[in-house]
């Protein structure tokens, strides 16, 4: 029997939109919304490709965590891009978060990312 869905919010991520959730808990899962590379005072990171990826991991970990779960317990992931050249980099900072059993995964370009950032980035993972 499925399980009624509930939502998530925390403050240890930017806030979102009034039109989504930061995550929906259901059938023990946890379906993460997209998360911007924003910082606590909700302002999108300055710097280098590498530091914005690690900021829009950051958000989905404090996501993961106050929904009971954790980056361990991600099964997938999908990641945004505004240009493919930043590819590799952001390999670079996504494989310093997961070990031996990494989510599966897709990596897209797209033609614009909402506040005009360059990465993207959400998931589902086990409760």
């Amino acid at each position: 029997m499925a399980s009624k869905p509930r939502l998530i919010n925390t403050k240890e991520a930017p806030p979102p939109r009034p039109f989504y959730n930061q995550a929906v808990i259901a059938n023990g899962f946890v379906f993460c919304s997209g998360q911007l590379p924003k910082d606590s005072t909700g302002k999108i990171v300055k710097g280098t490709i590498q530091d914005r990826v690690y900021q829009c991991i950051r958000n989905l970990e404090a996501v993961l965590e106050s929904a009971g779960s954790s980056l361990e317990e991600m099964v997938e992931a999908n990641v945004f891009l505004s240009d493919m050249e930043d590819f590799e980099k952001m390999n670079e900072v996504y494989l310093e978060w997961f070990g031996d059993i990494k989510p599966v995964r897709i990596s897209v370009a797209v033609k614009s990312i909402p506040e005009y950032t360059d990465v993207e980035m959400k998931c589902v993972a086990l409760l």
